[in-house]
C-alpha cells in the first residue's frame, strides 16, 4: 500500500470512527475505490491498526474519565470506578471470544468484499433508525445491558456494522441514557483494541521491519491526529442529532457499494 493511501485512509478512519456510520466500512470502501490489493490477513491487520489510533486518541479526549477509573481500581473498594470498569470488562467478553476462535475465519471477510459491506450498512441504517424511536430514559448501564451490549460489539466486528451505532443504538433500546450511552461506547472498545494490539504484536504479525510498516505508521498517525479533531465535536454531534440522520446515509452509502460491487 502506498503510504498517501494510507494516510487517506488513515483520515477516513479518524473522521469515522466517532460517527455511527461504520469506519472498518468506509475503510473497506476507501480501499476498493484507492485499488488495494492486500491479502484480507494484511488488510485486517491495517484495519486493527487505524482503530489502535483512534483508540489512543479515545484515550486522550476521555483522559479525565480513563484516569478516574484507573484511580478508583487502585483503591481497591467498591466503588462507581469499579463498578463501571467492571461493566466494560464484562461488555469485552463476547468480541474476544469472537477474536480467539474465529480470528482466521474473520480475516477472509476484509478483503474487499464490498457488498458484504453494503448489506452491513444497511443493517446499521435500521438499527439507527429503530434507536431513534426509542423512549429518552436516564438509567445507567447495567451489568445485565453491558454484556448485551458487548454482543452487538462482536457482531459490529463485520464490516459495515457501525460500532459505536450497534452499541449505541442497543443501549438505546435497552433504556440506557444517550448520554451514558455514548460515553460507555466509546470508552469499552480501548481495551479490546489494545489487547489485540498487542496480541498481534507478540505474535509476530507487526513487524517494524516490515515493507507495510511505513505504510502503517503513516496510516496510524493520520487516524491519530485525525481522530483527536474529530473526537470531540462529533460526540458532541451523536448526542443532539437524531440518529435516523445517520441512518439515512448509512442507507444510501450501503446501497452505492451494493451498486459498485454490481457494476464493477
Amino acid at each position: 500500500m502506498e503510504v498517501l493511501d494510507a494516510i487517506i485512509l488513515g483520515i477516513i478512519q479518524g473522521l469515522t470512527e466517532f460517527l455511527p456510520v461504520s469506519s472498518s466500512g468506509h475503510l473497506e470502501l476507501g480501499k476498493a475505490i484507492l485499488g488495494d490489493q492486500s491479502i484480507p490477513e494484511e488488510s485486517l491487520l491495517f484495519t486493527v491498526v487505524l482503530h489502535f489510533a483512534t483508540a489512543l486518541s479515545t484515550i486522550v479526549v476521555f483522559r479525565k474519565d480513563v484516569w478516574e477509573i484507573i484511580r478508583g481500581l487502585f483503591q481497591f473498594k467498591w466503588n462507581e470506578e469499579t463498578r463501571f470498569s467492571l461493566k466494560i470488562l464484562i461488555s469485552m467478553i463476547p468480541a474476544a471470544m469472537v477474536g480467539l476462535f474465529f480470528e482466521d475465519s474473520l480475516e477472509l471477510l476484509f478483503g474487499g468484499r464490498i457488498q458484504l459491506v453494503g448489506f452491513m450498512l444497511i443493517v446499521t441504517a435500521l438499527l439507527l433508525y429503530f434507536a431513534d424511536r426509542a423512549k429518552d430514559t436516564e438509567k445507567p448501564v447495567s451489568y445485565k445491558n453491558a454484556f448485551i451490549i458487548g454482543i452487538s460489539q462482536a457482531i459490529a466486528i463485520l464490516p459495515g456494522i457501525s460500532r459505536s451505532g450497534a452499541t449505541i443504538s442497543t443501549s438505546v433500546l435497552l433504556g440506557v441514557d444517550k448520554n451514558k450511552a455514548a460515553r460507555f461506547s466509546f470508552l469499552m472498545v480501548v481495551p479490546l483494541i489494545i489487547g489485540k494490539i498487542v496480541k498481534d504484536f507478540l505474535g509476530g504479525e507487526i513487524n517494524f521491519q516490515s515493507d507495510a510498516f511505513i505504510s502503517m505508521s503513516a496510516g496510524f498517525i493520520a487516524a491519530f491526529i485525525a481522530g483527536l479533531a474529530a473526537c470531540t465535536w462529533m460526540i458532541r454531534l451523536v448526542r443532539q442529532s437524531k440518529l435516523t440522520y445517520f441512518a439515512i446515509y448509512c442507507l444510501l452509502i450501503g446501497l452505492l457499494a451494493i451498486g459498485y460491487a454490481y457494476w464493477s
